[in-house]
């Protein structure tokens, strides 16, 4: 029989909240007064390296590089997932193949579907809708 939950029973996350809000609020009103309020001129100057940059970059960072940094971080994740199924793969029975078999065909799906809108490709000018723009 299940015992009926009361309001006692949430003490111990109240209390976790609190002291993380606390901490937070610690945190950030000790850091703003040890911090120093005179940054020199070689603070405020931009490090790249130890050189300091003779331009500005001649066109802005491509977005593809944080979509492919995102697909690695899903896939990444997916291979997580594997390490656990296999750990109780047993005890899961055909429930858990069934799980992991859809959740392969949803990851895979989204593989195709990068690939197949060219998130993968980096070479801009041989994609298929450039080449296909430009015999038109």
């Amino acid at each position: 029989m299940l015992t009926p939950v009361t309001l006692a029973d949430y003490l111990p996350i109240a209390v976790m909240l609190v002291l993380a809000a606390g901490f937070v609020a610690v945190t950030l009103v000790a850091s703003r007064l040890v911090r120093p309020d005179n940054p020199t001129p070689e603070k405020l100057a931009p490090y790249e390296s130890g050189i300091l940059p003779e331009h500005e970059p001649s066109q802005r960072f491509p977005v593809k590089f944080y979509l492919v940094a995102m697909l690695f971080v899903i896939f990444d994740v997916e291979i997580i997932f594997y390490f656990a199924y296999a750990v109780i793969w047993t005890d899961l029975g055909w429930y858990g193949v069934a799980a992991m078999l859809l959740f392969t065909f949803f990851v895979a799906e989204t593989l195709a579907y990068v690939w197949k809108r060219g998130a993968l490709d980096w070479n801009v000018h041989q994609r298929r809708r450039y080449i296909d723009r430009e015999a038109a």
